[in-house]
């Protein structure tokens, strides 16, 4: 992944499988992913704005609820065409939503009456179109289906989305009983798990420590907006300070130091630019780094 020169933030100023227990090869292993939630109109221009100032991975979901997948398709052509960044320079990322978390008053990509399988078929092509792309590098569930069983036959479906290759890599969002990450691994290892990962929900440490010991990719969310306590803390605003960078940077770096890939969700270029180089902070003194951890892991 480019990134641009270093700035620090200031107040003014990321292979399909063919057996029930598949080696995933990702074309890219992103450190940091651009997160399009809530972005509406403005989806286009923040994608090509995030990815010309260095990010190379995106998220974003086939639920018009809350997402314009389909602006996150028309940013992309331009990128290619306009900017020659091309497809497998870039991490595609996009989520089945099931009915729950759909809007009905808004377009749905499926016919909620038809089954999970035909369901999560029709969302996926629907994505593929949108993101005008014949393959997607992650496909996860959203969140959970109502039932373990259903859980299961979405998984199922992933399952063959990615025997066929039109996903590289398959997880879930939002899942945080460990007891439904274990049912899905007896049909296939889970590659990708996407969750709030911050001090509101004591950074879902039972997730987070079976994805560490399972060599699952552990994606976070809500991590900067749902952590004011920990970004003002004076161990935290202390090294920002000693660093020259920001508590946000601070943060970002030690969630990749502890196996997180974390979504930056930015409207700021300036905000895009340092959330991508705090990959390149380095913490040099031990003591600093644990005071922020053990308020973490406490």
């Amino acid at each position: 992944m480019q990134t641009p020169p270093y700035e620090p933030r200031t107040s003014t100023i990321l292979s399909p499988a063919s057996s029930a227990r598949p080696t995933p090869v990702m074309n890219l292993a992103p450190k940091l992913i651009y997160g399009t939630a809530w972005k509406g109109e403005k989806t286009a221009h923040l994608v090509i704005s995030a990815f010309l100032q260095g990010f190379r991975a995106v998220d974003t979901a086939c639920q018009p609820k809350h997402y314009r997948e389909d602006l996150v398709g028309d940013a992309l052509d331009v990128l290619q065409d306009r900017h020659n960044i091309k497809r497998e320079d870039i991490y595609i990322q996009t989520k089945f939503t099931p009915f729950s978390g759909q809007d009905p008053t808004k377009p749905l990509p499926y016919n909620p009456r038809d089954s999970i399988p035909a369901q999560i078929k029709s969302s996926l092509s629907k994505s593929l179109a949108n993101l005008h792309t014949s393959y997607i590098d992650a496909y996860l569930l959203h969140s959970p289906l109502r039932t373990l069983p259903l859980t299961i036959e979405a998984w199922r479906t992933l399952m063959a989305a990615q025997d066929e290759g039109t996903v590289r890599t398959i997880g879930i969002s939002n899942v945080y009983d460990v007891g439904v990450l274990k049912a899905l691994e007896k049909e296939r290892k889970v590659q990708i798990v996407q969750n709030r990962w911050y001090e509101g929900n004591a950074w879902d440490k039972e997730i987070w420590a079976y994805c560490k010991e399972n060599g699952i990719i552990y994606q976070s969310f809500w991590t900067l907006t749902g952590s004011p306590r920990l970004l003002t803390h004076s161990h935290t605003t202390s090294l920002a300070d000693k660093l020259d960078v920001t508590a946000a940077q601070v943060l970002f770096k030690l969630a990749q130091l502890n196996n997180v890939v974390p979504l930056s969700g930015t409207t700021s270029e300036l905000h895009m630019q340092q959330d991508l180089a705090a990959e390149r902070i380095v913490f040099e003194e031990l003591d600093d780094y644990k005071k922020i951890i053990d308020l973490i892991w406490r």
